[in-house]
């Protein structure tokens, strides 16, 4: 299996464990380090929304607290028709660690759409 749909397929899982009591909106994200090891994630909602984490920064927040810091993709799973692109918030912190990354987002459908980070978030916010 090709890494990229092994990073799919983790996505795809990884929204079955998201706790979404509120919105219902389940979310999986897999994000593939440089090395190729997969990090997963699902949302985790709150009754106080604001301390909501959402499963990209999940997954990011695992492989940087395991030593990791270099990444290639990030994929992102939602069962709806549409397809939804990281938050304001977790683009933010994913270019913190990787300007260039691949994002790639699946629908319910398994239709795929690929965006740069870089193009999604054009003027981050930087250390100077």
């Amino acid at each position: 299996m090709k890494e990229i749909d092994r990073l799919i397929k983790a996505a795809r899982k990884a929204s079955n464990f998201a706790y979404a009591p509120y919105s219902k909106f389940k979310v999986g994200a897999a994000l593939l380090t440089k090395s190729g090891i997969i990090y997963s994630g699902a949302n985790v909602e709150n009754a106080s929304y604001g301390l909501t984490v959402c499963a990209e920064r999940i997954a990011l927040f695992k492989a940087v607290s395991e030593g990791k810091k270099d990444f290639r993709a990030l994929a992102i799973y939602t069962k709806t028709k549409d397809f939804t692109t990281p938050c304001g918030a977790c683009r933010q912190v994913l270019m913190e660690f990787s300007p260039n990354l691949s994002i790639i987002i699946i629908n319910a459908s398994g239709k795929i759409k690929k965006f740069s980070l870089s193009k999604l978030l054009p003027h981050p916010f930087a250390k100077k």
